[in-house]
């Protein structure tokens, strides 16, 4: 049966200069068991992609509902509705010719009141699957790099002044709030029901030992932050690396992966860590820079509300 290990141990080396603070307490933490919430548990389907393996687990730690319809998955938030990533369809194979049509109408029937639509496709590369078909019924291809690490080193851009610990207690998870607020602003996804549910699941996951949300502040003000949550398996994956729009630009983010990849591992919790990101974006090259390299490709299809 496998277990978790709730906290992750202060690593012995850190950075000549940089605090951290607040975790010793978290080390009493009781193991957690994952046996019935383990992805390979969830359903019969193989999943193949590493980033749909741990999304789905972190899902289900936040207290999704995973279906198995045999050649597809029913991902379900009842507590986040309009969460498109929460309340999806991950599809066992590439849709055939013909087919997309098929699936919208069975995302209908799964979904009946969503006004989105998500498809996931349980593919490692983009290039297994035709897009052309999909995007004519209006969906739009989403591509994200899956990056992994069996090690880290630190960012050429370190913040030594930062206060690196992790959230706990009421003013640190509101100001993780504003912080994501103040970052996902005119952005899809920055509906305040929907933040808050999003902060509420992580915070409840956190604190029920699945693993750590650390934060970097300056001056009292956390201005940068990032979950780490662990499987059970060896495999740790990173959620939410966020820098507050007025603070980037000061390594924070790179500090942030690097410290907390450094907890995982070198306290055995973990030896290979996972981080999603937009390919598109400059933050990869922040994670490169601290050792991720791209391994795999997830495709997904999404159509926003009306």
């Amino acid at each position: 049966m496998m277990k978790l290990q709730a906290r992750l141990t202060l690593p012995s080396v850190l950075a000549a200069g940089t605090r951290i603070f607040g975790l010793a307490d978290l080390d009493h933490r009781p193991a957690v068991r994952l046996s019935d919430i383990h992805v390979d548990k969830l359903s019969g389907m193989h999943i193949r992609s590493l980033g749909y393996r741990t999304d789905l687990m972190i899902r289900s730690l936040e207290g999704s509902q995973v279906d198995d319809r045999g050649d597809y998955l029913v991902i379900r938030t009842p507590g986040n509705p309009g969460y498109w990533w929460g309340n999806f369809l991950l599809l066992q194979s590439p849709p055939q010719p013909g087919e997309a049509g098929s699936w919208l109408a069975t995302f209908s029937i799964e979904f009946p009141h969503a006004k989105h639509v998500a498809l996931g496709i349980d593919v490692t590369h983009a290039s297994a699957v035709e897009i052309t078909e999909m995007a004519s019924h209006g969906l739009r291809p989403e591509q994200t790099a899956v990056m992994t690490a069996r090690e880290v080193n630190a960012p050429p851009h370190l913040n030594p002044a930062a206060e690196i610990r992790a959230l706990a207690g009421d003013d640190d998870w509101r100001q993780a709030a504003g912080l994501q607020t103040a970052v996902t602003q005119g952005e899809p996804g920055s509906e305040p029901a929907f933040l808050q549910a999003r902060i509420q699941a992580e915070r409840a996951m956190t604190e029920a030992g699945y693993g750590t949300w650390f934060g970097a502040f300056l001056d009292g003000k956390l201005v940068a932050q990032l979950g780490l949550v662990i499987d059970g398996s060896g495999v740790a994956r990173y959620q939410n690396v966020e820098t507050h729009p007025q603070a980037r630009r000061q390594g924070l983010a790179g500090t942030l992966v690097w410290h907390a990849g450094q907890h995982a591992l070198r306290s055995g919790a973990a030896t290979k860590l996972v981080m999603l990101a937009d390919p598109g974006d400059s933050a990869i090259r922040i994670y490169r820079s601290v050792g991720f390299t791209v391994t795999e490709t997830q495709l997904g299809f999404a159509r926003q509300p009306a």
